[in-house]
């Protein structure tokens, strides 16, 4: 892959320059290697490879649960008996196939198996309602349907109100009512009969979809190649690492990435049943884990005399505040970079382990491999070091486009297969990129551009904040104002943190076209459902955003 001018570094630079050094030899060992044709010839691979050895343990699983421990020729076997079985039932190359399940053996299980019938998996969320359920089930084109049975409550509601599959066509992982197959009988099918036309990298393997921050979810087209792609670089900048913790949901992108990792390094994954913040450190004890994503909320827990007692070697954080990360770093031992990635892209930017000096900056990174990262204004004229502007991105194994979504595929794409991340960035002279905030989340107010990310952290130094969100409100003379909506921390109230205290506090910090004219007490943020800050839910609940908030400049309720 030619790298775009946003890339190279002058060899004068490298030579100079350990860290980019590094990172370059980095990019270049893990691009070299050549690709397996398909996820299921890589997993082939690598159960030639590794055969015998543990590949995951679920965690704190019933002792009957059906594969809670399997190895990588195990798994090999069972996905290609699965695969036969769903051929049977009716499953075809180029399917849409929901995959409605917790996590369970059964689901990575069913995902690998579609990925070697090259069908192509909708991975559903447990937690879905009726319509929610129907409209991904329905805009995927969804054929069939693997569930679990404590989902059916959502899934039979649906039925009633209309038949969007046939009950022959839904795969019940438990009890199946009438007329719904057993999924654990696939577990005993020939997998000789799972024989056919091989996929190909660019063939899809997923339609996942994005929590849709913005409005509806949309489709991502995520292949073969990305799944491959992404799985690599992991492995990469994880390094030397061999027990791997995945603790999100399997309907989420990290487990599933976090799996590949754990294949392209010979190591073990082991998955928590639900994310826990007062289980997380004792599933990382208990199981030697050496790396993992880290969630932020641990280093508000009380600290112990062992948080540096475990073998954690490396984690990824995402969204970190800079002041926290070297204190992550010193309490548990372990080295700790930010990146940048999304559900389009896969893996985008990534911090070197080498760039200790980088600690607390607030840097994502630099591009990762296979991929090239580019600043760009709103004409997409590319901007230089210290400017501020959309970062995109390209390289093979991104998504293919947006599921039934041609207005957003225009929107997103760009003339030599740029993607629009959406995401305001600026890049240092050494190509160490910091993100600013959304290009939808900024805040235009008498001319002045306001991030509104950077108004949140401001407000989120704050001791008795939990949370903040900041959005734009319309305004006759200004265009917009800066509105501020705050969760405090539980047992606190207004009192303990007056209106007069959060101004105060940004002026100090910000502009002064930046501090929050309006205030807005909260008892709860509305989420997406990966627990994203649902703004366009924020900005749709009353006609005046004013109403029920602190006027700054009037010193009352707006």
């Amino acid at each position: 892959m030619a790298p775009s001018s946003s890339v190279l570094t002058p060899p004068a630079a490298l030579a100079e320059d350990p860290v980019l050094r590094a990172h370059a030899a980095m990019r270049a060992r893990v691009e070299a290697a050549p690709f397996a044709p398909s996820l299921g010839a890589f997993l082939d691979r690598s159960a030639s490879r590794h055969g015998a050895a543990p590949l995951w343990r679920f965690l704190d699983a019933p002792a009957d649960l059906p594969l809670r421990e399997i190895t990588y020729a195990g798994l090999a076997d069972i996905t290609r008996r699965v695969a036969a079985g769903l051929a049977l039932r009716g499953v075809a190359r180029g399917d849409r196939v929901g995959v409605m399940l917790p996590n369970i053996p059964a689901f990575p299980i069913t995902w690998l198996a579609l990925a070697r019938l090259g069908a192509v998996m909708i991975p559903v969320n447990t937690g879905y309602t009726a319509r929610e359920l129907d409209y991904v089930l329905g805009d995927g084109g969804a054929s069939h349907l693997v569930v679990h049975e404590d989902a059916l409550p959502a899934l039979l509601d649906l039925l009633a109100q209309r038949p969007v599959l046939d009950r022959d066509r839904i795969h019940v992982v438990g009890r199946a009512p009438a007329g719904m197959r057993d999924w654990h009988a696939l577990l005993q099918g020939d997998p000789v009969g799972s024989a056919g036309e091989a996929p190909g990298l660019d063939d899809l393997v997923n339609l996942q979809y994005t929590s849709g921050t913005t409005g509806f979810p949309k489709g991502c087209m995520l292949t073969h190649r990305y799944w491959l792609t992404l799985g690599r670089v992991a492995a990469g900048r994880g390094g030397d690492v061999n027990v791997i913790l995945a603790a999100q949901p399997f309907y989420y992108m990290d487990p599933q990435w976090l799996l590949l990792m754990a294949m392209h390094l010979g190591g073990r994954l082991v998955v928590a049943p639900r994310p826990s913040a007062t289980r997380f450190m004792d599933w990382v004890r208990r199981e030697g884990v050496e790396y993992c994503i880290f969630p932020q909320i641990i280093l508000k827990q009380p600290e112990s005399h062992d948080d540096a007692h475990t073998a954690l070697k490396r984690v990824s954080i995402f969204g970190l505040r800079p002041d926290m990360h070297a204190a992550l770093e010193r309490r548990f031992g372990c080295i700790a970079r930010e990146s940048f990635g999304m559900t389009e892209i896969g893996s985008g930017l990534t911090t070197p382990p080498e760039a200790v000096e980088m600690v607390g900056s607030g840097t994502c990174g630099l591009p990762s491999p296979f991929r090239e990262a580019s600043i760009r204004d709103l004409e997409g004229r590319e901007l230089g070091p210290g400017e501020t502007g959309e970062l995109w991105i390209r390289g093979p194994g991104i998504l293919q486009g947006y599921w039934n979504k041609p207005q957003a595929n225009a929107d997103s794409f760009r003339d030599g297969g740029w993607f629009r991340t959406g995401d305001l960035f600026r890049r240092d002279e050494r190509g160490f990129h910091y993100i600013v905030g959304r290009v939808k989340d900024m805040i235009r107010r008498s001319g002045e551009n306001i991030a509104a990310r950077e108004v949140e952290a401001v407000l989120l130094q704050l001791d008795e904040v939990q949370e903040a969100a900041v959005i734009g409100v319309p305004d006759r003379d200004r265009g917009q104002e800066v509105k501020a909506c705050l969760v405090l921390k539980p047992g606190l109230t207004p009192r303990d943190l007056p209106a007069e205290a959060v101004f105060a506090h940004c002026a100090a910090q910000l502009a002064r076209f930046k501090v929050p004219r309006f205030l807005e007490y909260r008892d709860a943020l509305p989420k997406t459902p990966s627990q994203k800050v649902a703004k366009h839910l924020l900005l749709a609940e009353r006609t005046d955003l004013r109403e029920g908030a602190v006027d700054r400049l009037a010193g009352g309720a707006g």
